[in-house]
């Protein structure tokens, strides 16, 4: 992976070259060179065992310093938590039942949940959802859970990152219900229309744009024009879904810039603009202090 690292590192710079030092630290004097957040990777999965901490070292070093790491279920929280405390001012974990994980056990795995909430600090409730795709068996049981995980993070002032696969408007009828003032969050690996991004942004949710916007002929291409910047964080979903030029490659959150490049050429803005509107969004939704 050093090719990667190189290129991720090498394009930073050139970015970064493109507006004068000058110019960088009189518009964004508190993001000076720029940095990113990747508010969704799994960094703790097997896919990294080889080189994990090189690989967040990479990261580091193209300018993405924090990492929001969402849970699966109960056999990937061990390895989460150890992550995040061998980098506990890099790394920040969420706490959730991803709803592929959902099964006929779900109340175990949400008494879990609510175990771990009340013996460490967590940054969200994620990732959490519907996901129809791969199976329709446990529908009901997926409702019940996000309902549930919805609540808890109402209660405790969470944000969630939500999951949604063949089922916005499922996810977006429950959203709507249990909305109120304490219900934030982002829709994580948006695809949506463009019609759908109104929607979740009127409902004063953030979109995860993450590698699906470099791909070519990406319908979120024209969702990322038509939207604002505002309503936008950065995400790899780390193992999964590399930017071009890497698509089909293992994912890491040293490509973060690769997707800032793409919204920046998109909606013809400097980089550093996406940077710094996209770091603060992150770090408000999920209540993030500067020294991380």
């Amino acid at each position: 992976m050093l090719f990667a690292y190189d290129a991720i590192t090498s394009v930073n710079n050139l970015l970064i070259s493109k507006i004068t030092r000058q110019h960088a630290e009189s518009e964004f004097p508190y993001l000076c060179p720029m940095q990113f957040i990747d508010t969704h990777a799994h960094l703790y999965l097997e896919e990294f065992d080889a080189d994990r901490n090189e690989m967040i070292s990479r990261a580091i070093q193209a300018g993405v310093g924090t990492f929001l790491l969402p849970n699966i279920d109960r056999a990937s929280l061990p390895a989460l938590l150890s992550l995040c405390d061998a980098w506990p001012e890099h790394c920040l974990p969420m706490i959730g039942l991803h709803p592929t994980s959902v099964k006929d056990d779900y109340r175990d795995e949400l008494a879990m949940v609510d175990q771990q909430l009340n013996e460490r600090k967590f940054f969200a409730i994620g990732e959490i959802g519907i996901d129809l795709y791969w199976d329709k068996t446990h529908l009901e049981q997926q409702q019940i859970v996000f309902r549930h995980q919805l609540k808890l993070a109402k209660t405790l002032h969470l944000p969630v990152a939500v999951h949604m696969r063949n089922s916005f408007e499922q996810v977006y009828s429950m959203l709507h219900e249990e909305a109120d003032a304490c219900l934030r969050g982002v829709f994580h690996c948006f695809s949506g229309s463009i019609q759908q991004a109104r929607r979740v942004t009127e409902l004063g949710f953030l979109l995860g744009v993450g590698g699906v916007v470099t791909f070519k002929n990406s319908g979120l291409q024209e969702v990322i024009k038509e939207t604002g910047l505002e309503h936008m964080v950065l995400e790899t979903d780390a193992p999964f879904l590399a930017p071009d030029p890497f698509r089909g490659k293992r994912n890491e959150s040293a490509y973060i810039p690769l997707i800032a490049e793409k919204i920046a050429s998109l909606k013809n803005i400097p980089l550093a603009e996406v940077a710094v509107v996209t770091t603060a969004n992150a770090r408000n939704l999920f209540n993030i202090n500067t020294k991380q």
